[in-house]
Protein backbone atom coordinates (compact mmCIF):
# COMPACT_ATOMS: atom_id res chain seq x y z
CA UNK A 1 0.00 0.00 0.00
CA UNK A 2 1.12 3.77 -0.85
CA UNK A 3 1.37 5.92 2.11
CA UNK A 4 1.70 8.57 -0.11
CA UNK A 5 0.10 9.05 -3.92
CA UNK A 6 -0.25 12.43 -6.07
CA UNK A 7 -1.62 12.48 -9.65
CA UNK A 8 -1.36 15.13 -12.33
CA UNK A 9 -0.67 17.09 -9.28
CA UNK A 10 -0.55 20.51 -10.52
CA UNK A 11 -0.10 23.91 -8.83
CA UNK A 12 -0.41 27.76 -10.57
CA UNK A 13 0.29 30.99 -7.95
CA UNK A 14 -1.56 33.85 -9.94
CA UNK A 15 0.67 37.02 -10.66
CA UNK A 16 1.46 39.41 -8.93
CA UNK A 17 0.04 42.93 -8.94
CA UNK A 18 1.92 44.85 -11.56
CA UNK A 19 3.68 47.67 -9.54
CA UNK A 20 1.86 50.96 -9.94
CA UNK A 21 3.24 53.92 -11.98
CA UNK A 22 3.79 57.15 -10.22
CA UNK A 23 2.70 60.26 -12.24
CA UNK A 24 0.28 58.22 -14.70
CA UNK A 25 -3.46 57.91 -14.71
CA UNK A 26 -4.25 54.08 -14.86
CA UNK A 27 -5.28 53.43 -18.38
CA UNK A 28 -8.51 51.21 -19.41
CA UNK A 29 -8.89 47.61 -19.21
CA UNK A 30 -6.47 45.58 -21.72
CA UNK A 31 -3.62 48.54 -22.14
CA UNK A 32 -0.09 47.93 -21.84
CA UNK A 33 -0.89 44.38 -23.12
CA UNK A 34 -3.41 41.09 -22.67
CA UNK A 35 -3.74 40.31 -19.32
CA UNK A 36 -5.03 36.68 -20.44
CA UNK A 37 -1.41 36.04 -22.87
CA UNK A 38 -0.12 32.83 -22.61
CA UNK A 39 2.99 32.65 -20.36
CA UNK A 40 5.15 29.38 -19.17
CA UNK A 41 3.53 26.23 -19.60
CA UNK A 42 0.58 27.31 -20.79
CA UNK A 43 -0.15 29.51 -17.99
CA UNK A 44 -1.48 33.20 -18.15
CA UNK A 45 1.46 35.42 -18.65
CA UNK A 46 3.11 36.37 -15.22
CA UNK A 47 0.92 33.88 -13.58
CA UNK A 48 3.66 30.66 -11.42
CA UNK A 49 3.65 27.21 -12.13
CA UNK A 50 5.15 25.84 -9.35
CA UNK A 51 3.89 22.04 -10.31
CA UNK A 52 3.03 20.76 -13.50
CA UNK A 53 1.41 17.56 -13.54
CA UNK A 54 3.62 15.64 -10.67
CA UNK A 55 3.07 12.23 -10.76
CA UNK A 56 4.46 10.25 -7.21
CA UNK A 57 4.02 7.49 -5.03
CA UNK A 58 6.24 6.63 -1.91
CA UNK A 59 5.63 3.20 -0.17
CA UNK A 60 4.98 2.44 3.42
CA UNK A 61 7.72 2.39 5.79
CA UNK A 62 10.06 4.18 2.83
CA UNK A 63 12.83 6.89 3.46
CA UNK A 64 11.93 8.76 0.49
CA UNK A 65 14.06 11.87 -0.26
CA UNK A 66 12.81 14.79 -2.35
CA UNK A 67 15.60 16.69 -4.40
CA UNK A 68 15.19 19.88 -6.59
CA UNK A 69 16.90 23.00 -6.63
CA UNK A 70 15.61 26.11 -5.28
CA UNK A 71 12.30 27.23 -7.37
CA UNK A 72 11.70 23.34 -8.06
CA UNK A 73 8.69 22.76 -6.40
CA UNK A 74 9.21 21.01 -3.74
CA UNK A 75 8.42 23.47 -0.98
CA UNK A 76 5.17 23.44 -3.14
CA UNK A 77 4.95 19.62 -3.25
CA UNK A 78 5.36 19.42 0.46
CA UNK A 79 3.04 22.30 1.33
CA UNK A 80 -0.13 20.27 -0.61
CA UNK A 81 1.01 17.10 1.24
CA UNK A 82 0.35 18.77 4.65
CA UNK A 83 -2.72 20.69 3.69
CA UNK A 84 -1.04 24.01 4.08
CA UNK A 85 -1.35 24.24 0.13
CA UNK A 86 -4.00 23.80 -2.16
CA UNK A 87 -3.63 22.26 -5.66
CA UNK A 88 -5.07 23.77 -8.70
CA UNK A 89 -5.90 20.36 -10.02
CA UNK A 90 -4.57 17.11 -9.50
CA UNK A 91 -5.23 14.70 -6.44
CA UNK A 92 -3.09 14.12 -3.47
CA UNK A 93 -3.55 11.30 -0.83
CA UNK A 94 -1.53 10.68 2.51
CA UNK A 95 -2.38 7.64 4.60
CA UNK A 96 -5.37 6.85 1.99
CA UNK A 97 -6.98 10.37 2.96
CA UNK A 98 -7.49 13.18 0.29
CA UNK A 99 -5.22 16.34 1.02
CA UNK A 100 -8.09 18.27 -0.18
CA UNK A 101 -11.52 16.59 0.84
CA UNK A 102 -10.21 14.83 4.21
CA UNK A 103 -7.64 17.72 5.23
CA UNK A 104 -8.56 17.07 8.71
CA UNK A 105 -7.62 13.42 8.50
CA UNK A 106 -4.78 14.03 6.70
CA UNK A 107 -3.35 16.36 9.72
CA UNK A 108 -3.83 13.67 12.40
CA UNK A 109 -1.38 11.10 9.87
CA UNK A 110 1.03 13.27 9.80
CA UNK A 111 3.81 14.86 11.72
CA UNK A 112 5.80 17.62 10.41
CA UNK A 113 9.28 19.26 11.42
CA UNK A 114 9.98 22.21 10.09
CA UNK A 115 13.13 23.87 8.53
CA UNK A 116 13.69 25.77 11.41
CA UNK A 117 12.41 24.83 14.42
CA UNK A 118 9.24 26.79 15.54
CA UNK A 119 8.36 25.67 19.43
CA UNK A 120 6.73 28.04 21.90
CA UNK A 121 9.83 29.47 23.88
CA UNK A 122 7.78 30.57 26.42
CA UNK A 123 7.22 26.82 27.50
CA UNK A 124 9.97 23.94 28.64
CA UNK A 125 10.48 21.44 26.10
CA UNK A 126 7.69 18.89 28.07
CA UNK A 127 5.36 21.69 28.04
CA UNK A 128 5.63 21.88 24.07
CA UNK A 129 4.85 18.53 23.76
CA UNK A 130 2.21 17.94 26.26
CA UNK A 131 0.38 21.13 24.34
CA UNK A 132 0.71 19.39 21.13
CA UNK A 133 -0.65 16.37 21.96
CA UNK A 134 -3.62 17.82 23.20
CA UNK A 135 -4.35 20.05 19.98
CA UNK A 136 -4.31 16.09 18.77
CA UNK A 137 -6.72 15.00 21.64
CA UNK A 138 -4.37 12.84 23.35
CA UNK A 139 -5.15 13.11 27.41
CA UNK A 140 -2.09 14.31 29.65
CA UNK A 141 -1.99 10.53 31.41
CA UNK A 142 -1.34 9.25 27.80
CA UNK A 143 1.09 12.09 26.66
CA UNK A 144 3.02 12.46 29.80
CA UNK A 145 4.82 8.83 29.85
CA UNK A 146 4.44 9.04 25.73
CA UNK A 147 6.64 12.50 25.39
CA UNK A 148 8.84 11.35 28.15
CA UNK A 149 9.68 8.45 26.27
CA UNK A 150 10.29 10.55 23.28
CA UNK A 151 12.62 13.29 25.04
CA UNK A 152 14.51 9.96 26.47
CA UNK A 153 15.07 8.22 22.54
CA UNK A 154 16.02 11.25 21.23
CA UNK A 155 18.35 12.09 23.80
CA UNK A 156 17.27 15.45 25.56
CA UNK A 157 15.52 13.77 28.25
CA UNK A 158 17.77 16.48 30.26
CA UNK A 159 16.41 18.91 28.69
CA UNK A 160 12.73 18.21 29.74
CA UNK A 161 12.03 21.31 31.87
CA UNK A 162 14.83 23.86 30.25
CA UNK A 163 13.11 26.54 28.38
CA UNK A 164 13.80 26.29 24.33
CA UNK A 165 16.34 29.37 24.59
CA UNK A 166 18.17 27.00 26.85
CA UNK A 167 18.51 24.51 24.68
CA UNK A 168 21.24 24.18 21.72
CA UNK A 169 20.03 24.16 18.00
CA UNK A 170 20.56 20.18 17.31
CA UNK A 171 18.52 20.06 20.30
CA UNK A 172 15.70 22.03 19.38
CA UNK A 173 15.64 19.74 16.26
CA UNK A 174 15.20 16.91 18.12
CA UNK A 175 12.50 18.69 20.09
CA UNK A 176 10.80 18.86 16.92
CA UNK A 177 11.27 15.80 15.58
CA UNK A 178 9.36 14.40 19.41
CA UNK A 179 7.37 17.14 18.25
CA UNK A 180 6.44 15.57 15.40
CA UNK A 181 6.02 12.19 16.82
CA UNK A 182 3.99 12.85 19.71
CA UNK A 183 0.41 11.63 17.62
CA UNK A 184 1.88 8.78 16.16
CA UNK A 185 1.48 9.66 12.61
CA UNK A 186 1.86 7.20 9.86
CA UNK A 187 3.86 9.95 8.04
CA UNK A 188 6.89 11.96 9.03
CA UNK A 189 7.82 15.27 6.68
CA UNK A 190 11.47 16.69 7.32
CA UNK A 191 12.12 19.59 5.86
CA UNK A 192 15.91 19.81 5.24
CA UNK A 193 15.96 18.66 9.00
CA UNK A 194 19.80 19.79 9.13
CA UNK A 195 20.64 22.54 7.74
CA UNK A 196 22.74 25.12 9.79
CA UNK A 197 23.75 22.26 12.25
CA UNK A 198 27.61 21.55 12.86
CA UNK A 199 28.92 18.63 11.12
CA UNK A 200 28.36 16.06 14.36
CA UNK A 201 24.87 17.31 15.44
CA UNK A 202 24.35 16.60 11.74
CA UNK A 203 25.70 12.71 11.74
CA UNK A 204 24.10 12.07 15.35
CA UNK A 205 20.64 13.33 13.95
CA UNK A 206 21.28 11.09 10.84
CA UNK A 207 21.29 7.94 13.78
CA UNK A 208 18.19 9.19 14.87
CA UNK A 209 16.38 9.24 11.75
CA UNK A 210 17.64 5.93 10.47
CA UNK A 211 16.27 4.60 13.94
CA UNK A 212 12.98 5.86 13.09
CA UNK A 213 13.20 4.53 9.85
CA UNK A 214 13.91 1.42 11.20
CA UNK A 215 11.30 1.37 13.50
CA UNK A 216 8.58 0.91 10.00
CA UNK A 217 8.07 4.80 9.74
CA UNK A 218 7.39 6.76 6.10
CA UNK A 219 9.71 9.24 6.09
CA UNK A 220 9.79 12.19 3.05
CA UNK A 221 12.90 14.44 3.67
CA UNK A 222 13.93 17.64 1.46
CA UNK A 223 17.68 18.48 1.95
CA UNK A 224 20.24 20.24 0.32
CA UNK A 225 22.69 18.07 1.24
CA UNK A 226 23.77 15.18 -1.63
CA UNK A 227 25.65 12.91 0.70
CA UNK A 228 22.51 13.00 3.43
CA UNK A 229 19.97 11.58 0.39
CA UNK A 230 22.37 9.26 -0.65
CA UNK A 231 23.11 8.07 2.80
CA UNK A 232 19.32 7.60 4.68
CA UNK A 233 16.89 7.58 1.49
CA UNK A 234 15.95 4.29 0.11
CA UNK A 235 14.60 6.27 -2.96
CA UNK A 236 15.01 10.00 -4.67
CA UNK A 237 12.90 11.91 -6.34
CA UNK A 238 14.60 14.54 -8.50
CA UNK A 239 12.40 17.55 -9.69
CA UNK A 240 12.61 20.28 -11.63
CA UNK A 241 10.19 23.30 -12.98
CA UNK A 242 7.75 21.41 -11.44
CA UNK A 243 8.59 18.36 -12.99
CA UNK A 244 9.59 14.71 -12.25
CA UNK A 245 13.08 13.94 -13.88
CA UNK A 246 14.25 10.99 -11.84
CA UNK A 247 13.02 8.13 -9.12
CA UNK A 248 14.96 5.50 -8.07
CA UNK A 249 17.52 4.25 -5.55
CA UNK A 250 20.61 6.72 -4.78
CA UNK A 251 22.50 3.30 -6.19
CA UNK A 252 20.87 3.36 -9.64
CA UNK A 253 20.71 7.52 -9.92
CA UNK A 254 24.48 7.22 -9.52
CA UNK A 255 24.56 4.49 -12.26
CA UNK A 256 22.68 6.84 -14.69
CA UNK A 257 25.08 9.42 -13.85
CA UNK A 258 27.18 11.24 -16.86
CA UNK A 259 30.50 9.09 -17.22
CA UNK A 260 33.61 10.88 -16.37
CA UNK A 261 34.33 13.30 -13.89
CA UNK A 262 33.06 16.91 -14.03
CA UNK A 263 35.15 20.04 -13.96
CA UNK A 264 33.26 23.43 -14.14
CA UNK A 265 35.54 26.78 -14.87
CA UNK A 266 34.07 29.74 -14.37
CA UNK A 267 35.07 32.36 -16.82
CA UNK A 268 34.90 35.70 -17.08
CA UNK A 269 33.36 35.95 -20.38
CA UNK A 270 31.29 33.80 -22.28
CA UNK A 271 31.84 30.18 -21.85
CA UNK A 272 30.31 29.38 -25.37
CA UNK A 273 32.90 30.83 -26.95
CA UNK A 274 35.16 28.02 -26.35
CA UNK A 275 33.64 24.91 -26.48
CA UNK A 276 34.46 23.95 -29.83
CA UNK A 277 37.78 23.97 -28.84
CA UNK A 278 37.83 22.18 -25.51
CA UNK A 279 35.49 19.64 -27.37
CA UNK A 280 38.59 18.63 -28.97
CA UNK A 281 41.04 18.14 -25.68
CA UNK A 282 41.91 14.25 -25.01
CA UNK A 283 39.92 12.76 -22.43
CA UNK A 284 36.85 15.10 -23.19
CA UNK A 285 33.31 13.61 -23.32
CA UNK A 286 31.29 16.17 -23.34
CA UNK A 287 31.11 19.96 -22.85
CA UNK A 288 28.49 22.36 -21.90
CA UNK A 289 28.06 25.72 -21.83
CA UNK A 290 25.70 28.21 -19.83
CA UNK A 291 26.78 31.85 -19.87
CA UNK A 292 30.28 32.25 -18.25
CA UNK A 293 30.24 28.70 -16.84
CA UNK A 294 31.96 26.13 -18.97
CA UNK A 295 31.12 21.86 -17.60
CA UNK A 296 33.62 19.15 -18.81
CA UNK A 297 33.06 15.80 -18.54
CA UNK A 298 36.16 14.07 -18.69
CA UNK A 299 37.81 10.17 -18.59
CA UNK A 300 40.69 11.81 -17.43
CA UNK A 301 40.08 13.52 -14.39
CA UNK A 302 41.71 16.70 -13.06
CA UNK A 303 44.25 16.23 -15.70
CA UNK A 304 41.84 17.93 -18.27
CA UNK A 305 42.12 21.33 -16.26
CA UNK A 306 45.70 22.37 -17.49
CA UNK A 307 44.94 22.31 -21.14
CA UNK A 308 41.20 24.27 -20.22
CA UNK A 309 42.66 27.00 -18.82
CA UNK A 310 45.31 27.66 -21.68
CA UNK A 311 42.59 27.40 -24.59
CA UNK A 312 40.76 30.18 -21.86
CA UNK A 313 43.43 32.23 -22.06
CA UNK A 314 44.80 31.94 -25.46
CA UNK A 315 40.75 33.34 -25.81
CA UNK A 316 41.39 36.43 -24.18
CA UNK A 317 39.15 34.69 -20.97
CA UNK A 318 39.94 34.80 -18.07
CA UNK A 319 39.88 31.68 -15.14
CA UNK A 320 37.85 32.78 -11.97
CA UNK A 321 36.57 29.71 -10.10
CA UNK A 322 37.21 26.01 -10.71
CA UNK A 323 35.86 23.11 -9.04
CA UNK A 324 35.77 19.17 -9.78
CA UNK A 325 33.11 16.89 -9.23
CA UNK A 326 33.78 13.05 -9.55
CA UNK A 327 30.56 11.01 -10.91
CA UNK A 328 28.02 10.74 -8.13
CA UNK A 329 24.44 11.85 -7.32
CA UNK A 330 25.72 15.32 -7.84
CA UNK A 331 26.77 14.53 -11.27
CA UNK A 332 23.67 13.22 -12.13
CA UNK A 333 21.56 16.09 -10.65
CA UNK A 334 23.66 19.07 -12.60
CA UNK A 335 23.25 16.52 -15.78
CA UNK A 336 19.70 16.53 -14.94
CA UNK A 337 18.56 20.25 -13.72
CA UNK A 338 21.74 22.22 -15.41
CA UNK A 339 22.45 23.35 -11.99
CA UNK A 340 23.75 22.49 -8.39
CA UNK A 341 21.29 21.59 -5.70
CA UNK A 342 22.67 24.70 -3.33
Amino acid sequence: MAAIETHGLRKVYPAPPPPKKRGRAAGPPGMGGPPSAPGAFGAPRGEIVALQGLDLEVREGEFFGLLGPNGAGKTTTIGILTTRVKPTAGTARVGGADVTSEAVRVRQRIGVVPQRPNPDRALNALENLLFHAAYFGIPAAVAAPRAGQLLEQLGISDKAHAKVDEMSGGQQQRLMIARALIHEPQVIFLDEPTVGLDPQTRLSLWEILRVLHNEGRTIVMTTHYMDEADKLCDRIAIVDHGQLLELDTPASLKQRAPGGTLVEVTLAGDAAAIVDAVRGLDGVLRVEAKGPLLRVYSDRGGRVISPVIQIAEDNGAAVTNISLTEPSLETLFVSRTGRKLD
